[in-house]
Formats: structure tokens, C-alpha cells, sequence
């Protein structure tokens, strides 16, 4: 019954194959429990007592609360796909609640850290596309998987568009400015120097030609990051963060980030609201007459 769920969500629900592989190792963990704790090999004669004794087993591993929802929500969805299939007649999981957590706030990079930072300039090719890598990341807010699977017929020069292949096959279209565009076609030009007989048509390539890694990414990132502020946490993630705030700090419309960002939800763009209301309560202290009172 699991790989059928996993075939489902892989061919018609398209997710991406890292969720793929949470999903099968939360059904996995669960089907084990199952199994050792209620000698039951059947995932469908499952009832909402056993998923909350499930529960209590991962609190008492000290799972954190966002883990434990995020393998409710695997099991809500596996069991929503039983139901649609008639294997079931009843969700098993209907009441079993989700456990509170603390919304986690995005860290992102100040603008006045971006302000002061600036690239050298050079002819070396790691050094050019490991400025761009940094400038499109923050730039667009595209995810890193996003930016990995860019091709060169993707960025549109002359109309200063990026197509970007989001997740669930879901394409996208992103404006840049005429600045990002100079430097990605200087990028392509040292880059096809560097690398006469590349056969791959990624824009982004590591030292060698090759498709970009997810680790090679990160390490560009992190390393430029490491110059630019004192935050903890220094991922391609942190620019897809930095971009979406900065756009809010300045007035963009939360609607028009969501679209740029690829979100399915709004819920998931509201979480950059939480960092422009700090903004907005330290610009109420400064400038009213009672703010500090």
C-alpha cells in the first residue's frame, strides 16, 4: 500500500523527490510501529488510538513539534489517499491534532550588510560565477534547486525574464534588472571560454563544467555569507529569505512576493510579515512623540 501512495504522489501529485523520500520513510517508521507494537502488518485497519500512541512515542524520543506535524501530515495525507481509493471508509486520523509550535521567524541579512558589501572585480571564472550565484539567489529568491536546474535558454536577456522551473513543475516567470543580466552574460562568455566542450546546457557550472551540485552551491553561498553578516545560519536559503523581506520592507505588495517566490500558499509568504512588523515597531518608537513611552 505504500508504494502505491509513493507512485501517486510521484507521478500525479509530482513532488519533488526529496518529499518523496520523507514521505516513505515517515510510512515506513509508522508501518514499523505498527507492527512491533500491535503485531499488525495492516496499515488500514489502523484507528486514531493508535496514531495518538504513536504520538507519545516520538515526544518521548523528543522529537521537536514540527517534526511530529510533519509526519502527521504524511499520515494525513497517505490516509486521504486510502479514502479516495475506497480502501477505507473512515479517516483514522480525524481527530488527532497537530502539536503546537512556535512560529519560526526567517533570518535574513540586513540591508545595510548587503549595502556594504561588494565583489571585486575579476576576470577568473570561479570568481565570476560565484558572485552570480550569490546575485541571482538574492535577486530573484529562486530556491537553489531552482537555480541548479537553470539552463541558458531559461534567462531571457533581452527581456530581462528568467523562466524558473519551480517545484511541482510549476514554471514561473521572474524579472531582473539590466545589472544581474551584464553579469550573467559575462558569466556565459568566460564560462564557454573556460569550457569549449561542455555538453551540458545548465547555466550554472562547478569548477570543472559539471552541473552545479546542491553541496557545491551551498558552499559558494556560505563562504560569501561569511563575509557579509554575523547571522548563525548562512545557506542559499538565508538569500531566498533576505530577498522576499526586502521586497516587504519596501512596500512590495505580499500577493506579488508570493507569486515571485513560487509559493502555493500565502501562509508561506506571511512568514516575512513577522520581520516587517519588527521594522514597523522600531520606526513607531523612533519617530512618535510617545513610541518610547
Amino acid at each position: 500500500m505504500i508504494d502505491k501512495f509513493i507512485r501517486y504522489i510521484q507521478t500525479e501529485k509530482r513532488y519533488s523527490l526529496h518529499t518523496v523520500n520523507a514521505y516513505r520513510r515517515d510510512l515506513e517508521q509508522f508501518f514499523y510501529y505498527v507492527k512491533t507494537q500491535y503485531e499488525s502488518d495492516d496499515l488500514l485497519s489502523v484507528d486514531d488510538f493508535m496514531i495518538r500512541s504513536f504520538i507519545i512515542e516520538l515526544k518521548d524520543k523528543t522529537l521537536e513539534n514540527r517534526t511530529i506535524n510533519r509526519k502527521l501530515s504524511t499520515l494525513r495525507a497517505f490516509y486521504r489517499f486510502c479514502l479516495r481509493e475506497k480502501l477505507i471508509e473512515k479517516m483514522p486520523i480525524t481527530g488527532v491534532k497537530s502539536m503546537k509550535q512556535s512560529k519560526e521567524i526567517a533570518k535574513f541579512v540586513s540591508e545595510q550588510e548587503m549595502e556594504a558589501f561588494s565583489f571585486q572585480e575579476s576576470d577568473d571564472f570561479c570568481e565570476v560565477r560565484n558572485e552570480l550565484v550569490f546575485e541571482i539567489l538574492y535577486q530573484t529568491g529562486m530556491r537553489q534547486a531552482e537555480l541548479r536546474t537553470l539552463c541558458d535558454d531559461d534567462v531571457m536577456l533581452d527581456t530581462l525574464l528568467i523562466k524558473v522551473h519551480g517545484k511541482r513543475n510549476k514554471d514561473r516567470l521572474i524579472p531582473i534588472g539590466s545589472m544581474l543580466a551584464k553579469k550573467i552574460d559575462r558569466y556565459k562568455s568566460i564560462r564557454d571560454i573556460q569550457f569549449p566542450d561542455r555538453g551540458d546546457v545548465v547555466l550554472i557550472v562547478d569548477n570543472k563544467g559539471r552541473a552545479a551540485s546542491p553541496k557545491f552551491i551551498y558552499n559558494v553561498v556560505h563562504k560569501i555569507l561569511m563575509e557579509v553578516t554575523s547571522i548563525e545560519q548562512k545557506s542559499p536559503h538565508v538569500l531566498r529569505h533576505t530577498f522576499a523581506t526586502h521586497l516587504l520592507n519596501r512596500g512590495a505588495d505580499i500577493r506579488a512576493i508570493q507569486k515571485l517566490m513560487g509559493h502555493s500558499s500565502l501562509s508561506s509568504t506571511q512568514v516575512y510579515t513577522h520581520n516587517t512588523i519588527d521594522k514597523l515597531k522600531d520606526v513607531y518608537r523612533i519617530s512618535h512623540p510617545y513610541g518610547e513611552g
